[in-house]
């Protein structure tokens, strides 16, 4: 049987493991990015992972998700968002085929999650699927079957940047903002409130909390609306870190999208929340693979 390595690139932390041909995910581990060195340091990480798997495994591809935007076809990052300085210009698929003799494809990580839940995950046999993933930033994807929509340029979806309110998605519906709202009207420490404990508190009556939470979630559901209106999904899947509070949120979010949604297209598709967690980089970069070399 065929095995894969495959890595998932997210701003805090690397994500990496052995899949074999069937799916399953054999060993993973993980390291942290440390962003702020570069993209040229990624990349060396990325060649030590390769390398740590060669005398245990035959690997017959390399699978990478990434954060920025991709050229599939090239297999390198034509943008990055300061987070990763130096990171675009990064020739992933070049540097691995050339260094290893193993074939490379690499995806945007919003995509790969996207893949996951289409393919085995909360959104399998969605003829049409939209995937958010809510974190420090907000990213989608667009799926038509198991194929991503990539746009003319390879940038459709980024849905972060879109204009709402005198700013945008992100900037108004992402968990940072959540937590620096409510630091600011408790007038205490941004680093207390993280996401788990404002979603504690709000549990427990706190009404700071709860009045945040439903501000992020009135963006969300405007947002979503918004989106429908355009794509006309079969399902909308959210993932994230803060959607591992889904049954807290999952009726406040349908209640948002419903209220600007026309009927008759709020009853003909669904709001699932992800089902992959912190596997969903890693399967999709898998299935990006797969999908590149039938």
């Amino acid at each position: 049987m065929k095995n894969y390595v495959s890595i998932d690139i997210g701003g805090t932390a690397i994500k990496y493991g052995v899949i074999a041909e069937d799916g399953r995910i054999l060993i993973k581990d993980n390291m942290d990015t440390e962003a702020y060195k570069g993209g040229p340091e990624i990349l060396n990480k990325v060649f030590r992972i390769v390398e740590s798997y060669l005398d245990k495994y035959k690997l017959d591809g390399i699978c990478i998700s990434t954060a920025g935007m991709v050229d599939i076809e090239k297999g390198e990052i034509f943008y990055s968002s300061p987070l990763i300085p130096r990171y675009a210009g990064t020739k992933f698929k070049k540097e691995l085929e050339e260094r290893f003799l193993i074939p490379c494809e690499v995806e945007n990580d919003v995509n790969c999650a996207g893949l996951a839940e289409r393919i085995s995950g909360a959104a399998m046999d969605s003829k049409v699927t939209l995937c958010l993933t809510i974190g420090t930033g907000i990213g989608g994807c667009i799926l038509i079957d198991e194929k991503v929509f990539h746009g003319f340029s390879n940038s459709a979806c980024e849905i972060g940047y879109m204009k709402m309110f005198d700013s945008d998605f992100q900037t108004l519906g992402a968990t940072s903002i959540l937590s620096k709202k409510v630091a600011e009207r408790k007038e205490s420490s941004k680093e207390i409130w993280n996401g788990y404990h404002i979603f504690e508190e709000a549990k427990k009556g706190d009404s700071i909390c709860i009045e945040a939470i439903d501000e992020m979630v009135e963006v969300i559901g405007i947002a979503i609306a918004n989106l429908c209106y355009v794509i006309n999904p079969q399902v909308v899947v959210l993932g994230g870190g803060i959607m591992a509070q889904d049954t807290y949120l999952k009726p406040k979010i349908e209640k948002a999208m419903q209220k600007n949604l026309l009927p008759s297209i709020a009853e003909k598709m669904r709001l699932e929340f992800a089902k992959h967690k912190n596997d969903a980089g890693m399967l999709g970069a898998f299935y990006n693979f797969k999908n590149r070399h039938k």
